[in-house]
């Protein structure tokens, strides 16, 4: 850090991160990837005493005898996010933010975030972002490595349950890793929320048919790629969209960042099982009670339930990290059905939001900020 200890640090607001290539889907994908690398050979960190865990959260309770304290709604919450991460990103970093499903009724975003990077030696806050875009292009990218690494490179038609941000960072992700996509079979709940996303395919990629449909049957069946984007409550995995194996023909690539369940024809040997990163989901192991696909709605989360009520061989688990280090092979023939647990992870924003910081500053974007000349104490 030069000029210590003068400490100055850049403010990046979220034009100031589009500026700074924050949509810059492909070079996402190639950041998330090289993250993965480093998650295999153990240049990582992230929270708790397992170096693993998704991260810190608040919840309210349902009744309290406060008045002033928020209320239990859907997706209410608090949440930090830390991490740090070597390679040739070697700084550390946190996410934070706030969520309520309420904020959409005013016009706000259900989740609105920040994220700090930091000096890796120091501690000295290197930025300050914008996150919204950050959290969800990083969240978009690992659908897009998993794309890279196990979907058949001729996928032409794409399934996708919820229409929202997540569907169109995860079909941007997948445009970059199989261009010949020609089809999109979109499901959601409102017809304004279809009516945006199918005006923005046919904007952002013109060359893509979008079709509505209304099931998870049709956005699975004869698809090459299907993917659940859809925000629901936790807590019943009956209600979360579900995969039934009958549906799926070989050769489809599943990919599952948002709440997803399975019959129990996807538990087969012919259905390979990949986790995003293996570590995230044994922490919540440790973290959680059992059953935790009532808490936690990945799928992977219902694996090692699976696992633990003996329905399932732990050995029958992969891990994309694994694949995109070589020790693992991606996708081995065309008839492959391979479905992805994605589950988040503060590694994936601390890999993004470091691109972008160093983008911003070889561009001069942002706004530097001073936290002191001198600190008072020292």
């Amino acid at each position: 850090m030069p000029d210590l200890p003068k400490i100055d640090f850049l403010y990046l607001s979220e034009p100031d991160m589009v500026r700074a290539g924050v949509t810059d889907m492909p070079s996402c994908i190639d950041a998330i990837e090289e993250m993965f690398g480093l998650l295999h050979a153990g240049d990582y960190r992230m929270a708790g005493g397992n170096n693993n865990s998704h991260g810190a959260i608040i919840m309210f309770p349902d009744d309290s005898p406060f008045p002033d304290m928020p209320k239990n709604t859907t997706d209410r919450r608090f949440m930090a996010m830390p991490a740090y991460l070597g390679g040739s990103f070697r700084t550390a970093g946190m996410k934070w933010y706030g969520s309520n499903v309420a904020n959409r009724e005013k016009g706000l975003p259900r989740s609105i975030l920040t994220f700090m990077l930091n000096d890796a030696d120091t501690g000295a806050p290197l930025a300050l972002m914008s996150a919204n875009l950050l959290s969800a292009y990083r969240t978009g990218a690992v659908p897009g490595v998993g794309a890279r690494h196990l979907a058949r490179k001729d996928s032409r038609v794409v399934g996708i349950t919820g229409p929202g941000v997540m569907a169109r960072t995860s079909l941007s992700a997948f445009m970059d890793a199989c261009p010949q996509i020609d089809t999109v079979k979109v499901k959601g709940r409102g017809q304004a929320n279809l009516d945006a996303f199918t005006s923005w395919v046919k904007e952002t990629y013109p060359q893509i048919s979008v079709r509505q449909v209304d099931t998870d049957e049709e956005i699975v069946r004869d698809s090459d790629i299907a993917t659940f984007c859809a925000s629901v409550p936790t807590g019943d995995p009956s209600i979360y969209p579900t995969v039934r194996r009958e549906w799926v023909r070989p050769g489809t690539f599943l990919s599952m960042p948002a709440p997803c369940n399975i019959d129990d024809g996807m538990n087969g040997s012919d259905v390979r099982k990949v986790l995003d990163f293996t570590g995230l989901y044994e922490a919540y192991l440790e973290e959680l009670p059992a059953p935790r696909h009532i808490h936690i709605p990945a799928v992977g989360v219902k694996y090692f339930d699976l696992i633990e009520e003996g329905k399932l061989a732990r050995d029958a688990l992969e891990d994309l990290s694994a694949i995109v280090a070589g020790a693992t092979p991606g996708r081995r023939n065309d008839d492959e059905i391979i479905i992805l647990s994605i589950g988040g992870m503060a590694v994936e924003d601390v890999a993004w939001g470091t691109m972008v910081y160093r983008n911003a500053v070889a561009k001069g974007i942002g706004t530097n900020l001073n936290l002191w000349e001198q600190p008072v104490l020292k």
